[in-house]
């Protein structure tokens, strides 16, 4: 059964830094595409970054210069190094990734960003 756990979440103030983890397990396959979305109270779900397994990124503008995504792919695990935190950025952010042409969800790792 494939699951993806995130882990990294937290309370932080303003202009802090988090560093979120996404590791991909259960499956015989590799992830292709892995991806990091949020969802704020309110809100729809966005994406955030997202990076193929080439190590090919894209970024939502709202987050550019701030927040740099990464994987090690010999440990299946994402990465979002979030820098110059804002309160904007407080949310629910989950990691998606693609297996074998199907897309997972985690359960998600709360991020709070005090003002």
């Amino acid at each position: 059964q494939v699951q993806l756990v995130e882990s990294g979440g937290g309370l932080v103030q303003a202009g802090g830094s988090l560093r979120l983890s996404c590791a991909a397990s259960g499956s015989i396959f590799r992830p292709g595409v892995m991806e990091w979305y949020r969802q704020a109270p309110g809100k729809q779900r966005e994406l955030v970054a997202g990076i193929t397994s080439g190590g090919s990124t894209n970024y939502a503008d709202s987050i550019k210069g701030r927040f740099t995504i990464s994987r090690d792919n010999a440990k299946n695990t994402v990465y979002l190094q979030m820098n110059s935190l804002k309160p904007e950025d407080t949310a629910v952010y989950y990691c998606n990734a693609d297996i074998a042409g199907r897309r997972f969800w985690g359960q998600g790792t709360q991020v709070v960003v005090s003002s």
